[in-house]
């Protein structure tokens, strides 16, 4: 990769690092927004979760403008939007402008993610190099929250506002490097002259549906889970009836794509709840400062050093599948050996646990990006980001909801934690049981579309074209 194209590598990955360093420095400065604003447990989650809300809401709303609008217009106005709310957050003196000027920024994250992905997917050709730039992509996100959680304790240290006003500053380079590097995109699926709608109403739905889900989640409440199963239901209606889908049903029919997401909504959930609660344990059990927090969490970045070195040689010998099931079991290991969490744990006894979440997350992020977009037609590639991060950020939602209400059920901090951490343990193992199906299935490198998670790609998403050009050999394709 050289010139413009690794321009362009470099401009996406330092926004989904971008994303990375805000989730993870934000996460470390809880306790010290906590003590300033006079926050409880409650509100604070909601500092978290109103950002992935947002984010999650809106990201097939935000994918499939991406395709239907252009990705780099997109992209660059979403980029600006959470710039400018990012600063406006580190000027809060309430928590309700706090957890507002949040989910707007996770708004913006959810329309520039999509769109940065698809400019990925589009940009390279399908196989082995844009495997590569994936995992490229996918370690520095991971670079991103390790660099995060230092940076995050500095920061907090001399005040928690720096947590928020430092990424204005990365955005701005990001956006200077985007408008040099990213070229035009046509605007509509195909480039055509009819001008692109999109579906609004079904946006609305879903967004409200899963804010439901989520708030039934925190609260333990079965009324606002039935209204929001309802409101995807109407989704669903809505989206088989319109002319043009936000989400063309024909998409979800593929067995294989609907593991892939499913596999990714269970892992994060696990992976956020538990470093939520790892996060209050050294803080608030055992005193520690926000800067020792966050130097005991970095060795979970060792992923940033796998994804891109050796996960892609694991990829070409095992497969996407073999790789996604083989980490979700490490990742339980990884929290079955917090289980027994005690008042006075030393970091000898946390470090195991800690590095095998590492190998966890380079096991299973990136190959999980590869299956959920491999195959997917070029015009609907933003809607293949947009269900991906979908999953990623409502499993983040439920993930902390449900570790905080299982947590406020016990009088007792510690047994609280002890408690709670049995949802991420069980998440991951359930994720690994929905990847079951895929492991029984064939070759472990099939063909474009036929590598979700073992299962072959539906004909409802496949691109008659992108499968001709993946039966040419590559010498010769123009």
């Amino acid at each position: 990769m050289r010139g413009r194209r690794l321009g362009v590598l470099l401009v996406l990955c330092g926004a989904i690092f971008l994303e990375g360093i805000d989730v993870a420095m934000l996460n470390v400065a809880l306790p010290s927004i906590r003590a300033d604003l006079g926050l409880g447990t409650g509100t604070l989650q909601w500092v978290m979760s109103a950002y992935v809300l947002g984010y999650g809401g809106f990201m097939l709303l935000g994918g499939r403008a991406a395709d239907l609008f252009g990705r780099r217009r997109m992209f660059i106005a979403w980029l600006t939007v959470f710039l400018v709310f990012s600063g406006l957050g580190g000027l809060a003196t309430e928590g309700w402008q706090l957890i507002a000027a949040r989910f707007v920024t996770g708004v913006a994250a959810a329309f520039m993610t999509p769109a940065g992905l698809s400019l990925i997917t589009t940009g390279f050709d399908e196989g082995p190099q844009r495997d590569k730039a994936l995992l490229v992509y996918s370690g520095t996100a991971a670079a991103g929250f390790s660099v995060g959680l230092v940076a995050g304790g500095l920061l907090a240290s001399a005040g928690w506002r720096w947590v928020f006003f430092a990424p204005v500053a990365l955005a701005a380079l990001i956006l200077a490097g985007a408008l040099a590097f990213v070229r035009k995109s046509p605007e509509g699926p195909a480039g055509g002259a009819v001008r692109p709608r999109i579906d609004v109403p079904g946006g609305l739905l879903v967004t409200a549906g899963v804010v439901l889900l989520v708030l039934a989640a925190e609260e333990v409440s079965p009324l606002p889970a039935v209204v929001g199963l309802a409101l995807l239901g109407a989704f669903a209606l809505v989206e088989r009836r319109t002319a043009e889908p936000l989400v063309r049903l024909g998409v979800l029919r593929s067995p294989g794509l609907l593991r892939a997401n499913a596999a990714a909504l269970l892992f994060s959930a696990a992976f956020f709840g538990f470093q939520f609660l790892v996060v209050l344990y050294l803080q608030e059990v055992r005193g520690w400062s926000t800067l020792r927090t966050s130097l005991a969490m970095l060795v979970i970045g060792i992923d940033a050093v796998l994804s891109p070195t050796v996960v892609p040689k694991l990829v070409a010998r095992y497969g996407n599948a073999r790789l996604v099931f083989a980490g979700l079991l490490v990742a339980a290991v990884a929290y079955g050996s917090f289980l027994p969490l005690g008042a006075d744990w030393g970091y000898a006894l946390m470090l195991p646990g800690l590095g095998l979440l590492g190998l966890a997350f380079a096991l299973v992020y990136g190959p999980l990006t590869i299956t959920a977009t491999e195959g997917v037609p070029e015009s609907e590639q933003g809607l293949a980001g947009g269900l991906l991060y979908t999953a990623f950020q409502f499993g983040a939602a439920l993930g902390l909801a449900g570790v905080t209400g299982v947590a406020a059920g016990h009088a007792d901090p510690l047994e609280g934690y002890r408690a709670a951490l049995l949802v991420p343990f069980a998440a991951v193992l359930v994720a690994a049981a929905s990847t079951l199906p895929g492991l029984r299935r064939g070759s472990h490198r099939p063909g474009p579309g036929a590598d979700l998670l073992g299962a072959g790609g539906s004909d409802d998403h496949a691109d008659p074209a992108a499968l001709r050009r993946a039966e040419t050999p590559q010498e010769a394709r123009p």
